[in-house]
Order: C-alpha cells, then structure tokens, then sequence
C-alpha cells in the first residue's frame, strides 16, 4: 500500500537528487585559488537545506502541502480500517455483501492511490524549484570559499556511492558553506517556535545518483 506519511519526505529527496544529477552532466572543476592543494568534502543536501533561506523555503511548503498529506492519511487510515473490519466480518457476510465491501475498499484504494500519485508528483515538482534555486546559489558559495581557502578539490558525500571512505572531519565544509551562503544571501532565521525544516531522506538514508552540481 503506498504510505501517503511517507510522501513528503521521498519527494525532497527525489527533487535534490534530481537537481545534483543532472547538474552533473556538464560538470567543470572550479579554478583553485593560487598554490591551493587542500581537499574537502561536503554534504551538499545538509548546506542547501540548513541555510536561513532553505529552512524558510521548506517550511513554508511544509505549511502549504501539510493539510493534502493530513488528508491523504486519514483516506489510508479509513482504507486500512475498512480491511480490518471485512477481515474480521467476512465469514459471517453473504457471498454478495462480501463481494459490495470488496469493490467498496478496492475502489477507495484507487482514487487514494491516483491522490497521492499526483501530490507526490505537485510536491516534487514544487521542491525542485526551490533546490534549483538555492542549489545554483550554493554553487556560487562553494566556489569562492574554496578560491578563497586554498582548496584544489571538494568532494560532494551526499551520494552512498561516493567513492570517499573516510575523511578527516577537519576537512567537512558543509557548516562553513552554510556560514558563508547566509552571509552572501541574507534572509532571517525561521522562528524557533515554527516548523521543523524537513530535511532529505538523503540525512539518513542519502538517496543513489546525486553527484555533485556544477557551478552556475
């Protein structure tokens, strides 16, 4: 059964593997700054996300798609219950009345099925404009702050297949590429009374295929 409490978070990971992948496909290396020969690493999902403006921008779609997804899930709920109930009446209903419930629970599970494919879909396709946004904004960030400190190469980990298997956590840029992107693009912190931002799937479970963008 599709699990609707389960849909926002797949769509964000969906829409920032999206935007890494396919900034990947004309990929360049920025220019080191002169004699720069340090390497890093970065989480570009955590940066993009954990900026200022990301967790306003997350939140606010949180606020916007939040009351669909309560929706959805009280339509999985009503389904679910629906199946327990013939499940327990079955063997004392007719043939006929049997077979009503049936078409009943098979019919409710497609229009919910149909719902939640197209919030899926609204939901990702709204994520990917704010990823795309921030995503080439960071871009920006990333390069002057590695021409800035010396760094010949920084390595993208969001991706589970990165061939990166260890690495100093001296050399994890993730916090100061956040640090610079609210200096470079200033937008007030989310109240500490609102909304968690959502974060990626990707935090826990990082999703396959992302590489790192390239520059803007």
């Amino acid at each position: 059964m599709f699990r609707t409490s389960k849909i926002y978070l797949v769509a964000l990971s969906l829409a920032l593997s999206a935007f890494l992948s396919a900034a990947a496909v004309a990929q360049t290396t920025p220019a080191p700054a002169a004699g720069g020969n340090k390497i890093g690493i970065v989480n570009i999902q955590d940066a993009i996300v954990n900026t200022n403006e990301g967790k306003k921008e997350f939140e606010a779609l949180q606020q916007r798609f939040g009351p669909r997804n309560n929706e959805l899930k009280t339509q999985n709920d009503e389904v679910e219950k629906l199946k327990t109930q013939l499940q327990a009446q079955q063997e004392k209903l007719s043939e006929e009345a049997r077979s009503a419930q049936v078409k009943n629970i098979s019919d409710k599970q497609k229009v919910l099925q149909r719902s939640a494919e197209d919030f899926q879909a609204e939901v990702q396709a709204a994520e990917q404009d704010v990823v795309n946004r921030l995503g080439q904004k960071m871009i920006a960030v990333l390069e002057k702050y590695a021409n800035a400190n010396g760094f010949a190469v920084v390595l993208d980990v969001s991706n589970p297949q990165t061939p990166v298997l260890w690495a100093a956590k001296t050399t994890n840029l993730t916090k100061e590429l956040v640090d610079a992107y609210n200096v470079d693009f200033p937008s007030a912190a989310p109240s500490a009374a609102g909304p968690a931002a959502t974060k990626p799937a990707a935090s826990a479970t990082k999703p396959a295929g992302a590489t790192t963008p390239k520059k803007p």
